[in-house]
């Protein structure tokens, strides 16, 4: 897609009813998937529901410029993105990714989905989410910071402590957040260590943060497992992207007694029925930047990833991975979305029909805002606490979202997507009516 088109899609998302017809698409994207969630969710909101376009329209967006000098001493320019969905509930929450395919419906869509996942755990915030058009892979270590630092200049304007907190994201690690943390704090006058989370530690990140994310899938694999009399020491598993989240849940999960004998990534996809060794694989993975190459599997073809036959798939790489094109291909018992909307709409009810149970992004990978929360409270107090307890108040926390979700889901014969979108939109759409209009 041009870069040209590109434009045009972001400002038909924003003004599809205004542009002339000559400028409409015919999708909005993954902001198209977000709306017709909430569409299924509103005859459930019972007097709330006056408020739901509330929901349909994000609070505030920034689009900014992002000029670097390059190492060679050109300039170039980048498109970068700040949405706050939803802040009724607290402060805006939710990462910053760097792709090259990143868009504006993307990050409208992610921002909207931070402000329900924040609501169906139950954590103070709201939702937001950042983003720039590049691909990192190409820059060196200096254009990266220099991207890096520029970026939270442009956006410095609407983040804050208390108003709006960046965290990591696709591509985005613990350096990129000491960088965003230190260039706000220059901007400022004074060290602010709670304007980003995922922080080194040594900055005032907090312990247990960068696993956290997969062990929250983990977790709550575990809940829906038990739930429907699936044995985790037998379970396959087959696990779409390696990196942070779907990496850390499969170790988790073989150190329950599971086995991995699917994986892929955006270098390839590898299978092994008898089980891959998931240790020596994320070693392969932190030395070479991708699957590909492991020699403990079989290579495979990409497309064929989605007919392997598992108890448990866990899609964690981007949106709309599964669709109508393949979900009634999946042979799986549970899917456990550790990415970000990885179900469009459409294969959500192709699943369901051939009885997949599907825990959704906004309560299976709401690890990562959890523990950004104890980190944000504990940057406030400058208390840290042990990763020991740390893990255990996260494991508390996805127990009692996941059990308060699933008894919503039975009472109500909905899907466990449904029962989470139920109780964080009564929630937000609650504090919004309690709040009311000002002026």
């Amino acid at each position: 897609m041009s870069a040209q088109q590109t434009a045009l899609n972001d400002l038909s998302v924003l003004y599809k009813h205004t542009l002339p017809s000559y400028l409409h698409t015919d999708s909005l994207g993954p902001w198209n998937s977000y709306l017709q969630q909430i569409d299924r969710v509103a005859p459930y909101l019972g007097s709330l529901s006056r408020w739901i376009e509330t929901l349909k329209r994000p609070k505030r967006i920034l689009i900014v410029d992002v000029p670097i000098k390059m190492d060679d001493g050109t300039t170039s320019h980048f498109e970068g993105y700040r949405v706050q969905h939803n802040t009724a509930r607290g402060p805006g929450k939710g990462g910053v990714r760097y792709h090259e395919d990143v868009t504006l419906s993307e990050v409208m869509a992610l921002s909207a989905w931070m402000s329900i996942k924040n609501a169906a755990v139950n954590v103070p915030y709201g939702g937001a989410k950042g983003g720039i058009r590049v691909n990192p892979r190409k820059l060196s270590r200096s254009e990266l910071e220099r991207v890096t630092r520029r970026y939270t200049s442009e956006i410095g304007i609407i983040i804050g402590p208390n108003t709006d907190i960046p965290a990591t994201d696709v591509n985005t690690d613990e350096q990129v957040m000491a960088w965003m943390m230190d260039t706000y704090s220059m901007n400022i006058g004074q060290i602010t260590t709670g304007v980003v989370t995922g922080k080194p530690v040594s900055l005032g990140g907090s312990l247990g943060r960068r696993e956290a994310t997969g062990r929250g899938v983990f977790t709550v694999g575990c809940e829906a497992a038990r739930r429907i009399g699936l044995n985790i020491k037998s379970a396959r598993t087959a696990v779409q992207g390696f990196g942070n989240v779907g990496g850390i849940a499969a170790k988790l999960f073989v150190e329950a007694g599971a086995k991995v004998v699917a994986v892929q990534d955006h270098t390839g996809t590898l299978y092994k029925p008898s089980g891959i060794d998931a240790y020596a694989l994320l070693e392969h993975v932190t030395e070479k930047g991708g699957v590909t190459g492991f020699a403990g599997a079989e290579s495979i073809a990409d497309d064929d990833f989605w007919g392997i036959e598992s108890d448990i798939l866990i899609p964690a790489a981007l949106e709309s991975q599964i669709n109508e094109k393949n979900a009634s291909r999946i042979r799986t018992k549970i899917v456990i979305e550790g990415a970000n909307g990885p179900t469009t709409p459409i294969a959500d009810d192709i699943l369901r029909e051939n009885n997949v149970l599907v825990i959704p992004d906004v309560v299976a990978n709401a690890g990562g805002v959890t523990v950004s929360y104890f980190e944000w409270v504990q940057n406030f107090s400058n208390f840290f606490w042990t990763e020991d307890k740390i893990n255990k108040r996260l494991e508390c926390v996805m127990r009692e979202a996941f059990s308060s979700v699933w008894q919503v889901a039975q009472e109500n014969n909905v899907s466990i997507r449904t029962a989470a979108y139920i109780i964080a939109c009564k929630r937000i759409l609650l504090t919004c009516e309690m709040r009311g209009l000002y002026p």
